[in-house]
């Protein structure tokens, strides 16, 4: 299954043309084999326009997955999961937990990401670092279950046990 997914980059300086961009195109490129990238957009740390581009995302319907990568870290403008939150109709800790722990193996830096994982909807919602060499690591720990969780996700398949 080739799932949906869209990609918003949380950055001031991005959203003002005052920076490149490099995580999103990061996600998209390690996505390639299972994803379509049908979205991207970039947007200041603000946490109401955070919130309500997520909303408009996933009640749409516009993406199964739908990656931040930005605003996860301590910094006084660091919004990004408190509005991934404020949508949020479920919690899904272990994704953000296998996130850090990955990150945890490279640079003890890793507990300071405050990156969560969520549903809303039929959406998978997931916070990623800002870093494009983090973003890839993450994703490397996530990927291999992303499929299934969004198969479930959309009603695609009834079944968590692994298939032996």
């Amino acid at each position: 299954m080739k799932f949906r997914t869209a990609v918003l980059t949380i950055s001031d300086s991005g959203s003002r043309g005052e920076r490149q961009d490099l995580s999103g195109p990061a996600i998209a490129q390690t996505l390639a084999p299972l994803s379509e990238v049908v979205w991207t957009g970039i947007l200041p740390d603000d946490q109401e326009q955070i919130a309500s581009c997520l909303r408009r995302l996933a009640d749409e319907n516009q993406a199964d997955l739908i990656l931040t990568t930005g605003g996860t870290g301590l910094a006084p403008r660091d919004v990004t999961p408190e509005a991934t939150l404020s949508v949020a109709e479920k919690l899904v800790p272990g994704i953000a937990e296998a996130m850090r722990a990955e990150s945890m193996r490279i640079t003890s830096r890793g507990m300071l990401s405050r990156g969560v994982a969520v549903v809303r909807g039929r959406s998978l919602i997931v916070n990623l670092p800002g870093s494009p060499k983090a973003v890839r690591e993450c994703l490397q720990a996530i990927l291999p279950a992303l499929p299934h969780g969004i198969e479930i996700l959309c009603g695609m398949a009834r079944e968590c046990a692994a298939q032996e």
